[in-house]
């Protein structure tokens, strides 16, 4: 809007310039009325692309200023002296001062020395060099007003990125913190748990075989979860631009996540149809994180309940289903809420959002949980 503005007052200030040099060019100049309006406007208009390109306006001035004074005379006993208008002489100086503050350098040195000389060579009597003079201090003036500018803008440009580190390490600070406090928390007693779960059999005497067997789901299911804890400690101790990250898993962990599961304890039966070799690396880890919440939330919430599992790798999209029934521990409850207070749902629609995908959960008539997932094979723009 700003720019808009002064593009209208540039336009009016030209338009006011050839206002004031058409009527009065016969006053000074001895041109024929059919040339007039071209004379005046090669005199005012070159001004309507100070901005635009000052450049292109600067030569358009200056060619016009060598030629008009070797075609048209000067009006005898008028008592004007100078070879050109005095609209011609703003325009030229204005466009002059507009090329030293934004050309190149080339084209500033050129601007100038031309400038100055057609100034010196024409200007009557000793007043060329007073004009060559002020026309350099003229150009060294749009010099240092452009070195001013640049200054403060790359300050400005050093203070950001100044402001933007600041904020990283606060970021890698915070993140250094976290990792300290799950490290402390969870890592120690996961830790516990898979030396409990292995030791197990050694300390507690007459250990069935489902017992040992129970136990070394246990200390496997606490292995991995401790892994993938380590994974993502190094991730925050880590400068997230040189961090190398740890293999996360994906599709190829499905079938192992579901026999890990079963193992556990939980009533699981699955069906996995389609050709999983068409997911991305971030859609295969999207399916395996939703798929994981899932069966964990129908682990905690609804003990005992059968889950089913239907995975289909589509060639497109591929779809998700986990259904659980209501809680055998708590038969005859009312159906629970799609969410207890945890943020696992409200996770799993980001992931699925973050790839284009959807995220649906239903609690169904019968008390059980319904999860229902479409993934992208690939990101979606």
């Amino acid at each position: 809007m700003h720019g808009h503005g002064v593009n209208i007052l540039i336009g009016l200030v030209t338009v006011i310039l050839y206002a004031v040099a058409w009527p009065t060019l016969h006053l000074t100049h001895q041109v024929s009325y059919p040339m007039q309006p071209i004379i005046a406007a090669l005199a005012a208009w070159p001004f309507i692309l100070v901005r635009a390109n000052p450049a292109l306006g600067w030569a358009v001035s200056a060619v016009s200023a060598l030629v008009i004074p070797w075609v048209f005379d000067l009006v005898p006993d008028s008592g004007y002296v100078y070879p050109w208008q005095v609209v011609h002489i703003i325009v030229i100086m204005t466009l002059l001062l507009a090329v030293s503050l934004v050309a190149g350098p080339p084209t500033v040195v050129v601007a100038w020395i031309s400038t100055a000389l057609l100034f010196f060579a024409n200007a009557p009597g000793d007043d060329g060099i007073g004009w060559a003079v002020g026309l350099s201090a003229l150009v060294v003036f749009g010099l240092l007003v452009r070195w001013l500018v640049l200054s403060r803008r790359q300050l400005a440009a050093e203070e950001e990125a100044g402001e933007l580190e600041r904020a990283r390490r606060a970021i890698l600070e915070e993140k250094a913190r976290i990792a300290r406090d799950l490290h402390d928390v969870v890592a120690h007693h996961m830790s516990m748990v898979v030396v409990q779960a292995q030791s197990a059999p050694y300390r507690i005497s007459s250990v069935s075989d489902e017992a040992r067997a129970e136990f070394e789901s246990i200390g496997a299911t606490a292995r991995e979860a401790l892994n993938e804890i380590r994974g993502l400690l190094g991730v925050l101790r880590s400068d997230a631009e040189t961090t190398e990250r740890a293999p996360q898993p994906g599709v190829g962990q499905v079938q192992e996540l579901l026999e890990g599961t079963r193992r556990a304890g939980i009533p699981l039966s699955w069906n996995v149809s389609g050709d999983r070799s068409a997911l991305s690396e971030m859609a295969g880890l999207t399916v395996y994180r939703v798929l994981q919440e899932s069966l964990s939330n129908a682990a905690r919430h609804c003990p005992g309940a059968h889950v089913t599992v239907s995975l289909d790798y589509g060639p497109a999209v591929t779809s998700l289903l986990v259904v659980n029934g209501p809680a055998l521990a708590f038969s005859g409850a009312s159906p629970r809420p799609e969410s207890s207070g945890g943020s696992g749902i409200a996770g799993m629609r980001e992931r699925a959002a973050a790839m284009g995908g959807t995220l649906d959960t239903l609690v169904r008539d019968d008390g059980g949980f319904e999860v229902r997932a479409h993934i992208p094979n690939t990101p979606l723009a």
